[in-house]
């Protein structure tokens, strides 16, 4: 996939999501208003029951004190204390509410705007809240001759007791809206990340296709000099054509090997052949195989083998090419002069080595990928540094097969240096 289709796909998918998103924060908000609606619904027929019953208890009571009717007729309702208290009325007005699924603490007041005066409250801690945002109801309306009253009622977990009517609501769409984000969040990983993989394995076809042309070229030549009947045959002029054909079969070889070594990392199949190893007699094995590739750039390879005992449990063909990989890198990365430092030490169960370039440094942004497959490290000006990009991935797989750690010192235009701990025994 390009980039402007990984382009095109991200564009769509986050107008889908904000979309989503959108339609889920609309549905919380009208739910929301569902339930507000609902709750005032409730509370105003619960109120106007309660007026109903106080209004009720006024006549009933004021029949008991006054039973002759035509003393009834001036419409003056009775004063409160005398038909109902403060703990009755609350219990009147809890009654009607919880019969109506409205169960939450509130506060009432029975207000005389007149005299902005209350004839009775709960409490008189939240008189402004229950002048300024209460419900209001108005008692007594057949009353002609006297100024209104009004019941106020005041919720101050009102907002709370929505919130926990809708928590299964809300639970549900907090859901959706992580699963919709992550899955997004994911799907646009995975397809950046495939991107990367497939740039990888295109640079990665392209340098293995210039990495064989060239031994390949040059024993085709070989052989087609050897074949040309025009030119004069000698024994020096056959052993010299035999030895560049040897040479880059050689490289052909460990080019194939290489690629097989990543591929027994990618399926997990690699096996190790475990015995006691001398790690100072594989590191000289490997300065041997080397040492002309930093001589001809006009370089040395300096040792301080200070590890003993020398000896640990591994295999010895893997960590040649750990050893290997990384004197590779060194002198590749290193334009000219290189200084390739190797050290090692005992430390605790084990032994460290180290090993120190004067190369062209790693930032610390790469630093991170160095160790992942088919990662090559731009070279800047460089052009002639060849490779797959299996090197490093496979110094950790080795590492850590051997139950050993690596890590890494670098910086640009300073040089690199990495020390690898290997325990004496893997299997303790």
């Amino acid at each position: 996939m390009n980039r402007k289709a990984i382009v095109g796909v991200v564009i769509i998918m986050t107008i889908a999501l904000i979309g989503l998103l959108g339609i889920q924060l609309y549905w919380i908000h009208s739910a929301s208003t569902v339930k507000e609606s609902s709750f005032r619904r409730s509370v105003n027929e619960a109120m106007a029951k309660v007026v109903y019953k106080l209004e009720r208890l006024e006549k009933r009571r004021a029949a008991e004190i006054n039973p002759f009717p035509v003393m009834l007729s001036f419409n003056k309702h009775l004063d409160y204390s005398l038909f109902i208290t403060s703990n009755e009325m609350d219990s009147l007005i809890s009654l009607e509410l919880n019969i109506r699924g409205v169960d939450t603490r509130f506060q009432f007041g029975i207000y005389k705007p007149e005299y902005d005066l209350f004839i009775m409250e709960k409490s008189s801690d939240y008189r402004k809240q229950l002048i300024q945002i209460g419900y209001a109801y108005p008692l007594f309306s057949y009353d002609l001759f006297t100024t209104p009253e009004y019941l106020l009622i005041f919720f101050p977990y009102e907002k709370q007791f929505l919130l926990t009517e809708l928590w299964g609501m809300l639970l549900i769409s907090i859901i959706l809206i992580i699963v919709i984000v992550y899955t997004f969040s994911y799907t646009i990983t995975i397809l950046i990340r495939q991107k990367k993989i497939s740039d990888m394995k295109s640079d990665f076809m392209n340098n293995m296709t210039h990495e064989f042309r060239t031994p390949i070229s040059t024993i085709s030549l070989a052989c087609e000099a050897i074949g040309d009947k025009e030119l004069p045959k000698s024994e020096k002029f056959y052993d010299n054509y035999i030895d560049i054909i040897q040479e880059e079969n050689n490289r052909l070889s460990i080019l194939s090997e290489r690629i097989l070594q990543a591929a027994v990392l990618e399926k997990g199949e690699l096996k190790m052949h475990l015995e006691i190893v001398d790690l100072h007699a594989v590191i000289r094995d490997v300065i041997k195989n080397i040492r002309i590739q930093v001589e001809i750039k006009d370089g040395e390879i300096r040792t301080n083998l200070q590890a003993k005992p020398s000896q640990l449990e591994g295999d010895k063909v893997h960590l040649t090419n750990l050893v290997y990989n990384l004197l590779d890198n060194a002198t590749k990365y290193t334009p000219r002069k290189p200084e390739i430092r190797i050290h090692t030490e005992n430390s605790g169960q084990g032994i460290t080595l180290s090993i120190r370039d004067n190369g062209t440094g790693i930032s610390k942004h790469e630093q991170k990928k160095i160790f992942d497959k088919l990662y090559r490290i731009p070279t800047g000006n460089i052009h002639n540094v060849r490779g797959f990009g299996l090197g490093l991935s496979y110094v950790k797989a080795i590492v850590g097969e051997h139950k050993g750690k690596i890590t890494i010192e670098s910086e640009i235009n300073k040089g690199t240096q990495f020390k690898i701990y290997l325990p004496y025994k893997i299997h303790e």
